[in-house]
């Protein structure tokens, strides 16, 4: 080779000697946390809260939207007998009307999250009935589905545990789940957009 040093080609290899630890590292995926310490690293984190100050007017927002929703939610089951009211729904009033604008607040989240979790719920209880593993299972599979379609919503895992817990059948995902949570998106809609600084939804899907 014509032009090039030793030095040079002996630096060359050095230098592919050297990034072949460094490439392998980059192409292997790290499951688990790497020493003790980083583990206590991440626990001991001094980051703070960062969820910007509501206002009192928003306070207000939050608590008109929340009490309206639950509380039509509630007089249908109350006085007209209609079984829609539950209990996750609250959770799901606290981001519908606390934090209109977060990803997991949208209605693609909140209703699909919702019938999601409800289905495998009762498909957990129906194959294998209402033990603490069933719980677990119904719970995990319905949080590990929801991340994996992106249509996470927390209080969805209440829904899929209720259904284990409370022995639903297939009608659970329509009544109370599939009504209930489509209730509290369309008060959402009225209620938050009536708020010269609130906006929902942000996206549909």
């Amino acid at each position: 080779m014509y032009g090039v040093s030793p030095f040079d080609l002996l630096e060359r290899r050095d230098s592919r000697l050297n990034n072949l630890p460094e490439k392998a590292a980059s192409s292997k995926t790290e499951i688990l946390v790497s020493s003790p310490q980083e583990y206590i690293r991440k626990i001991t984190t001094v980051r703070r809260c960062g969820l910007p100050e509501m206002s009192f007017s928003e306070c207000c927002w939050a608590f008109i939207g929340s009490f309206v929703s639950i509380g039509a939610v509630a007089y249908l089951s109350f006085i007209q007998g209609i079984p829609i009211l539950l209990a996750s729904l609250g959770a799901s009033a606290c981001l519908i009307y606390g934090i209109p604008s977060a990803p997991l607040a949208q209605p693609r989240n909140a209703i699909a999250g919702h019938l999601l979790a409800a289905v495998i719920g009762v498909l957990v209880y129906q194959l294998a009935g209402c033990h603490w593993y069933t719980a677990g299972l119904s719970v995990g599979l319905a949080v590990a589905v929801m991340v994996g379609t992106r249509i996470v919503h927390p209080p969805a895992g209440a829904t899929a545990l209720i259904a284990v817990m409370t022995g639903q059948d297939w009608l659970f995902p329509l009544m109370p789940v599939g009504v209930g949570i489509c209730m509290l998106v369309i008060i959402g809609i009225i209620v938050n957009n009536l708020a010269a600084k609130r906006q929902y939804p942000n996206y549909w899907w």
